[in-house]
């Protein structure tokens, strides 16, 4: 299983990287696309949905990413600030911080499949349409941010592993603990002003003070996403989300934490243009 997660890992990492610097803005675009309906495949499947109404379902999701893309302006390489995703990234925000978090500690069953799919919506077209705009900004913001949120799954990992004592959500996620969140906000924070200190040249003191905070909720938020998907698929009664990737389970299980992180970078990176 290691070997198989090992060797999967390289080779996404491999075609992450060749499809970040090399495919054109609207080749990336289809990319993200993609990635959103089989994201929202494995979504459907956990819902229940049948195998024509889940292939619909993706259909639906990965079609309306790329149209809403192409409308923003996300297949050309001139787009920098794509003002009409502000609407979309708002909505995810809010869900992120005002819903999801009641949602894990009341342990809220989803609601009827249509409820569901629009929550599913919520989920999934936002994070999508970000990977797009953010690597139009710099193929390196959207890797730079990316790298934050693996950071902090390994720090949470390693340091709940040698020192975790008090869970985290016991009830959702039993192998999380404080001290691994904890450990995932000193990882994300040390490694958030190293990038600082490299590309901020001239960020004042200030600067540097006001990114702490800014770090700890971008790794809150992770932890959020991640929790979240651990919710749905305890509810589903299964282990991951999907089988795509061998010894990583799917792509929803992959990118649950990019999905609450990458709306709310999106909205950050509007505001700083704006």
């Amino acid at each position: 299983m290691l070997k198989a997660r090992v060797i999967t890992a390289l080779v996404l990492l491999a075609g992450l990287l060749a499809a970040l610097f090399l495919l054109p803005a609207f080749g990336w675009l289809v990319f993200a696309s993609l990635i959103c309906a089989v994201a929202a495949s494995e979504w459907a499947t956990m819902l229940g949905f049948g195998g024509a109404s889940r292939h619909v379902y993706a259909g639906i999701l990965g079609a309306l990413c790329l149209a809403s893309g192409a409308v923003a302006g996300l297949h050309q390489e001139a787009t920098v600030a794509p003002f009409g995703l502000a609407p979309v990234y708002a909505v995810s925000a809010l869900f992120w911080v005002l819903c999801v978090p009641f949602w894990l500690r009341a342990r809220w069953q989803l609601p009827g499949r249509g409820a569901a799919a629009l929550i599913g919506l919520v989920l999934l077209l936002p994070p999508s349409l970000a990977i797009a705009h953010l690597r139009l900004l710099s193929p390196w913001l959207l890797l730079g941010v990316m790298a934050a949120v693996w950071i902090a799954d390994i720090a949470a990992y390693f340091t709940g592993r040698a020192f975790g004592r008090r869970k985290l959500a016991p009830a959702i996620s039993p192998g999380k603990s404080w001290e691994g969140a904890f450990g995932a906000v000193v990882g994300v924070t040390v490694y958030g002003l190293i990038c600082l200190s490299v590309v901020g040249h001239g960020l004042s003191s200030g600067g540097y003070f006001l990114a702490v905070p800014a770090l700890v909720a971008f790794t809150a938020i992770s932890i959020i996403g991640d929790l979240f998907e651990s919710l749905i698929k305890r509810q589903a009664g299964v282990k991951d989300s999907g089988t795509l990737l061998p010894g990583h389970g799917g792509v929803l299980d992959r990118i649950d934490s990019l999905t609450s992180t990458l709306p709310i970078t999106g909205l950050l990176a509007l505001w700083i243009a704006s």
